[in-house]
């Protein structure tokens, strides 16, 4: 399994904008991609404007399978204009 932890930081005032999106894509991943076991989005205590996405895929296929999906380009394409700065991707890799 692979993990990812996807760190996004969001402009002033462009949270709610950002949330509504995002929860659009979720439900699309979590529809149509049988690979995904996991994926939430999370808010930072510490850090307003700052979020985390906590996913897990079964294997490469379909971590790569979620980056080339239309919708994962469209959505992502409506996130932008709420970004400060690009998204910070760590990839991990599960045990036991």
């Amino acid at each position: 399994m692979i993990g990812v932890v996807a760190t996004l930081k969001v402009q002033d005032g462009k949270s709610a904008q950002f949330e509504a999106v995002f929860s659009e894509l979720a439900a699309k991943v979590r529809a149509n991609e049988p690979g995904n076991l996991f994926y939430q989005l999370t808010k930072s205590r510490a850090e307003p404007n700052t979020y985390k996405v906590l996913e897990l895929y079964k294997d490469q296929d379909a971590l790569t399978a979620h980056g080339q999906s239309d919708y994962f380009k469209e959505l992502g394409a409506k996130m932008g204009p709420c970004m400060a700065g690009r998204p910070q991707v760590e990839l991990l890799d599960a045990l036991a």
